[in-house]
């Protein structure tokens, strides 16, 4: 097998040869750099729960809560869980977390000083040429372009980025600071003595990235401007003003803009490369990653023959659906939440709305901040194709709530952890967690459950929780590789399942009823 070429070594390409490497997919990344990681500590990444879970990323920061502030009162106060927490950490951490898992994996394979010079397509495959004296050729049966805003992998394939500049500007530094919120973040408007927007976040070992709202065109912010910038900011804060050590800087510029596609042949874009985003406290690296978490599944199954190429093109259906929701929402809250005058009274609660707005987005919530939902994926199995699906706590497409699930092996775990590998087949079992797995396997719906699942055109896990949000005892959930709900059925009903499954990999409906009605037969 050809490998998948991986253009960019930014947390977007390397998750994506992880998750590849995790399907059995081999995979070079090309890597215009060095190969060393720079660590800068103000450069940082929010990550959803669910996303964290799936990179398995260590070392970042979990918010206690989440303050909302104008001048010297609080807005809104939100607790925060573990389940519920994002996780905050510096971007060079995630990088070299996913650089090291990708150098225990013998199917994936990062190449230094790799720029990208030309690209060919044929019914094959996809040849390409990096730069050097006299060019090196390589061979790949398909490529994904995460090689950021300015993608080169864009430009061969003369894709269009149209969008908006600079919709947003901050300065933005890193301190080692005691502030009087622990492991709590920040969102303030209108801070006393220097007005303004500040949103402070904690980091691992005592650092707090802080970003204060620019005007967005405007002069560059000097060195000296920055530190008064701070010492106003801790003084508002803090009485008297604490000690700090300040450990990086710099200037945040959020841009909007789309790729026409994000498919041509067999090469994609994924990234940055294909949305730029970030405003009003929306997660670009989040983004990418589930556009890798996306792709990966996708592409597998076809390179190892168990799906149709068409598989590939609800890739482009559904994140890039995803980026125009997203961008569709950003536009719409811009203007009540940056505007002023009388746009703040179409926003209803005033001030308090606003603030509203900016905090669903850095928690992921609402509009600007949610996961996708997939519902009108062309996987999804229609309800003509599906009569007996019934209806949990999370809706078709939408991501699968993370509940402790057991193994036919007998071992234990969470939901989350599962994901990045095969379709998971999860039975409602109330009170198996009392038995052994031995005595459970032989026990009501599993041996006929497990018999099917066996038989599925895809590798799947089949696995057992006490309850699910919504469901009743003995419903099946049929989860994606990337934690999306297929759908959700009785328990025996096996026909369905395959149904599901078929509609899911992009087989055709007809093709899906033929094989459910062969299963059923006796």
């Amino acid at each position: 097998m050809d490998p998948v070429i991986v253009v960019g070594a930014g947390p977007v390409g390397l998750a994506l040869s992880l998750a590849l490497a995790r399907h059995g997919v081999p995979s070079v990344v090309f890597d215009a750099g060095d190969g060393e990681v720079e660590p800068r500590a103000a450069r940082t990444c929010v990550l959803r729960p669910d996303t964290a879970a799936y990179v398995s990323a260590l070392g970042g920061a979990r918010w206690a809560a989440w303050r909302t502030e104008r001048r010297r009162q609080v807005v809104r106060r939100v607790e925060l869980d573990t389940a519920g927490s994002p996780l905050h950490l510096q971007q060079y951490a995630l990088e070299r977390s996913l650089r090291a898992a990708l150098e225990r994996e013998p199917l994936a394979r990062i190449v230094t000083g790799a720029r990208l010079e030309e690209l060919e397509q044929d019914a094959h495959g996809i040849s390409v040429r990096t730069r050097g004296p006299e060019g090196t050729w390589w061979r790949g049966s398909h490529l994904v372009g995460c090689d950021g805003a300015r993608s080169t992998v864009r430009k061969l394939l003369r894709i269009r980025f149209p969008g908006r500049t600079s919709v947003e500007r901050h300065a933005v530094a890193a301190l080692r600071v005691e502030l009087p919120w622990d492991g709590e973040a920040l969102l303030h408007r209108d801070v006393p003595g220097g007005g303004g927007e500040v949103v402070a976040r904690p980091l691992p070992n005592g650092v707090w990235r802080l970003d204060w709202l620019l005007p967005p065109r405007g002069d560059l912010v000097t060195p000296e401007e920055l530190v008064d910038r701070i010492r106003w900011t801790l003084s508002a804060w803090c009485d008297p003003i604490p000690p700090y050590e300040l450990l990086d800087t710099g200037v945040h510029i959020a841009h909007q803009r789309l790729a026409r596609h994000w498919r041509a042949g067999r090469a994609f874009l994924a990234g940055d490369a294909a949305r730029l985003l970030g405003a009003l406290g929306t997660q670009p690296v989040d983004e990418g990653l589930r556009d890798a978490a996306n792709l990966a599944w996708k592409l597998a199954l076809c390179l190892h023959g168990q799906a149709p190429e068409e598989l590939l093109d609800s890739y482009e259906t559904e994140r890039r659906g995803a980026a125009r929701a997203r961008l569709r929402a950003l536009d719409q809250a811009l203007p009540l939440v940056r505007g002023g005058g009388g746009l703040r009274t179409l926003l209803p609660g005033g001030s308090r709305g606003q603030l509203d707005l900016l905090t669903d987005a850095h928690l992921g919530l609402g509009p600007l901040g949610a996961p996708p939902h997939y519902g009108d994926s062309p996987l999804a199995p229609g309800k003509d194709a599906v009569p007996g699906a019934v209806s949990v706590g999370t809706e078709p497409g939408a991501p699968v709530d993370d509940v402790p699930v057991t193994a036919l092996d007998g071992s234990r775990g969470r939901l989350w952890q599962r994901l990045g590998r095969d379709l998971l087949v999860l039975l409602v079992a109330p009170g198996t967690h009392v038995w052994d797995s031995r005595h459970w396997l032989s026990a009501g719906l599993m041996p006929e459950l497990a018999a099917v699942v066996g038989r599925l055109p895809v590798p799947a896990e089949l696995l057992v929780t006490e309850s699910y949000p919504g469901a009743v005892a003995h419903t099946v959930l049929v989860v994606r590789p990337d934690g999306h709900l297929v759908t959700a059925l009785p328990g025996g009903r096996s026909g369905d399942l395959l149904t599901c499954v078929e509609a899911m990999r992009g087989a055709g409906v007809e093709e899906a009823g033929d094989r459910a009605g062969q299963a059923d037969r006796p």
